[in-house]
């Protein structure tokens, strides 16, 4: 029975870190954040954050506050709320105010309520356990962001690149919890993810990739040698890591 349990736990805190990964990108896109702020929320958050929780737990909380004595679902979306407002102040000129927080807290954050004291010792907490190291150094989206400047800049067929595709599909990444294990190498993740797309009028879903459906000699423009040659990775190897993105986003989800 005790394994069943632990099977019923693992599910559940699946289903949590899902809901408070997709509740901090609506929450962004609500606040109308900039996506160096979105991003840099979803690294602390997903990245950082949620796996050193883990241990945390495992450990039987030693930080010891309230908010981390048991792990509910309202707990992370505070925090998911914690890592976007400490991206704002580390990107923003104005960052974004606690009372913008509030109003989304209210509205959605229906099981428990926060006061702004407990959202002001949510960031203490939130930054004890990242050991109040909070770099950015690694942050997939700053690559991303990078290389589809260098390659608009070189290729005409860049023009053809959706930037936007690009970043429904790294939300999906972060979204599940298999495919963000890709965000620990986060340069080549980028990398990949700019080689998926060749057409903004694509879906994210229904999403063309140009290095795998298009013949080679038909290419406008050579995009994995000159990933090669801007990133240093291997052909080989960002070819792998596309099908793999890819087959995740063509598999069915419930």
């Amino acid at each position: 029975m005790k394994g069943s349990s632990d099977v019923d736990s693992l599910h559940e805190m699946k289903r949590m870190r899902k809901k408070s990964v997709e509740f901090l990108i609506r929450s962004s896109h609500l606040l109308r954040a900039p996506l160096i702020v979105k991003y840099t929320g979803l690294f602390l958050f997903a990245d950082r954050f949620l796996p050193s929780l883990t241990t945390l737990i495992n450990q039987r909380n030693q930080i010891g506050s309230w908010l981390l004595r048991s792990v509910e679902e309202s707990n992370l979306q505070l925090f998911a709320l914690i890592s976007i407002w400490i991206s704002s102040k580390k990107h923003d000129s104005l960052a974004l105010s606690v009372k913008c927080f509030k109003s989304l807290r209210d509205e959605f954050i229906k099981d428990q309520h926060f006061t702004t004291r407990d959202f002001v010792e949510a960031e203490v907490v939130f930054l004890k356990v990242l050991n109040f190291e909070i770099g950015t150094s690694n942050v997939a989206f700053i690559f991303l962001e990078e290389l589809f400047v260098q390659f608009n800049g070189v290729a005409k067929v860049g023009e053809l690149v959706s930037f936007e595709a690009c970043m429904d599909v790294m939300d999906f990444l972060y979204e599940n919890e298999e495919t963000s294990l890709l965000f620990s190498s986060p340069y080549s993740l980028a990398a990949a993810i700019l080689a998926c797309f060749r057409s903004s009028k694509i879906s994210p879903i229904n999403v063309t990739s140009y290095v795998i459906t298009v013949p080679k000699q038909q290419w406008e423009f050579p995009v994995l040698p000159w990933v090669k040659f801007a990133t240093s990775y291997k052909e080989e190897d960002i070819g792998e890591k596309v099908k793999d993105i890819l087959m995740h986003v063509f598999e069915p989800h419930s």
